[in-house]
């Protein structure tokens, strides 16, 4: 029977308010010992519009298989896991990993994309004072395996990845090892990423993502009511809500698309794009998300008073087997005995038996240490002018990125589901 590589994608815990714990793991050192592909500049344009159609087309496949459900993920977890595993890659399974990631193989070579995940990377691990972010892979290789040299020198050259000798003959171990591994590198978010490894397993590779930032503006705690939000017309959940006054901030109100967009900052270069349909305008705007469309609502956003923003405070989780969604893309080859992986090891004839991917996502005031103090608020009684509420009480997406990069997708449609 041939070997299996199981390859496993994470994302982990993303906390806009400080639930996680101070302090956490340190930033990855991610400069490299010089450049495999140095000779050309890669596009950013195209790596960035390349990513957001792999995300919305992902987002698609996940939200019809998953009705009804809440829908989180870190699609730039994703690819880059899946660039990372093209490294040993060729032929077909090469062309279909890169052209199912949505890469234009005619505009961009192979060299470029991989150039340009590894400026993603070093970019986001960057040292910041106001948020913390951070991105990397690891791979676990069965103990009498070896390594392409290739491959091994562009893993850590290109993708900074950090390689583990593991023993598959004993799986209920390595399952423990390589999730202790993530549990860590995610503060404590991600638990049991790997389950059902078995001793035909050679290799896992993973990828992480863990974000962490405040509001800019953060909501008060003292003003988060119970509140309803509405499932559907007739179904409710009473959930906390949180809320805030007189706010400005980035807004657009698509009529074309029948929804209300709402852009709220974080401290450092990140933001969350709130997307509230219409009621019973999701699946029009679902089949409306491509590129440009969020290059549209980004274009079209303007600083904007809003008299009252209600925002549900919510905790949610998702977990994916990819390898039953990635061939919808058409990313097929892979995860049958014709797949190519001969770049990865010298030994064995190798295909994915496994893609999986978790994702965390906490949403809620402000960090704040207690205190108490008075204030008397004063203001004038003049009529506004065209007054705006913006009341996220019903199903509505939600786009975490940094300036460029979509970090995370989702979709609430229950803030109070598992």
């Amino acid at each position: 029977m041939s070997p299996f590589l199981a390859l496993g994608l994470l994302v982990a815990g993303f906390c806009p308010a400080v639930l996680c714990h101070p302090g956490g793991t340190p930033v990855r050192e991610t400069s490299t010992q010089g450049d495999q592909y140095n000779g050309t500049q890669m596009n950013n344009i195209s790596l960035v519009s390349s990513n957001t159609d792999f995300a919305f087309s992902l987002y698609k496949q996940l939200a019809s298989e998953n009705p009804n459900k809440n829908v989180i993920f870190s699609p730039l977890s994703i690819s880059t896991a899946l660039a990372f595993l093209s490294l040993g890659a060729h032929n077909t399974t090469l062309k279909e990993i890169l052209e199912g990631l949505k890469f234009n193989l005619t505009e961009i070579s192979e060299a470029e994309i991989h150039q340009g995940f590894q400026q993603l990377l070093r970019t986001l691990n960057q040292p910041g004072d106001h948020l913390q972010l951070n991105m990397g892979n690891a791979m676990f290789v069965q103990e009498q395996q070896e390594l392409q040299a290739k491959f091994r020198k562009d893993a850590q050259a290109l993708y900074a990845a950090q390689a583990f000798l593991t023993n598959f003959q004993e799986p209920a171990a390595a399952e423990k090892f390589i999730n202790d591994y993530v549990k860590k590198e995610t503060q404590g978010k991600i638990v049991d990423l790997i389950k059902g490894l078995d001793t035909q397993t050679v290799m896992v590779l993973v990828n992480y993502i863990f974000f962490k930032a405040k509001w800019k503006m953060p909501f008060d705690p003292r003003d988060t009511f119970k509140s309803k939000f509405h499932l559907s017309k007739s179904q409710s959940v009473k959930v906390p809500m949180m809320s805030i006054e007189d706010l400005t901030t980035p807004f657009f109100r698509d009529e074309e698309l029948s929804c209300t967009v709402v852009e709220l900052k974080y401290t450092g270069n990140a933001s969350a794009l709130f997307i509230l349909p219409d009621q019973g305008k999701m699946q029009e705007v679902e089949t409306n998300l491509l590129p440009e469309t969020l290059s549209k609502w980004k274009d079209s956003l303007q600083s904007r008073r809003i008299d009252e923003l209600y925002l549900p405070k919510f905790s949610i989780s998702s977990d994916y087997d990819l390898e039953y969604i990635l061939p919808q893309l058409g990313i097929k080859e892979v995860f049958t005995r014709q797949a190519d992986l001969s770049g990865l090891m010298q030994d064995g004839k190798l295909m994915v038996s496994q893609v999986v991917h978790k994702a965390v996502i906490d949403v809620t005031e402000v960090g704040t240490e207690a205190a108490a103090a008075t204030g008397v608020k004063v203001i004038l009684t003049s009529a506004k002018l065209n007054p705006v509420t913006v009341n996220i009480n019903r199903p509505f997406l939600l786009i975490i990125s940094d300036t460029q990069n979509i970090l995370f997708l989702g979709k609430v449609t229950n803030p109070k589901q598992v």
